[in-house]
């Protein structure tokens, strides 16, 4: 059956953990080429969808809407709070 690219890694995200440093790890090493910036978003909000939005915030030290508007396809997060959230998304 065809769903959608996001709930696809989302569930996976969700079934094996483990893989989120790795999914990061590569996210974050392909940043500077094109769609890098694009890519590391979409990968920090699949990991935090698949952890729960509300517990990465919380870990992040940040309200659950900030978390969303940062991580959304429009966001423009700070290095500051990039950091949060990877260190929220453990």
């Amino acid at each position: 059956p065809h769903r959608p690219h996001d709930e696809a890694v989302i569930e996976l995200l969700k079934e094996a953990p483990e893989l989120a440093d790795e999914y990061l790890s590569a996210s974050l090493a392909a940043i500077d080429e094109p769609g890098g910036r694009d890519g590391l978003l979409a990968a920090l909000r699949q990991v935090a969808a698949a952890q729960g939005m509300a517990e990465v915030a919380e870990r992040a030290g940040m309200q659950r809407e900030s978390l969303y508007r940062a991580l959304s396809p429009r966001g423009n997060p700070t290095l500051k709070t990039l950091l949060a959230v990877l260190s929220g998304a453990g």
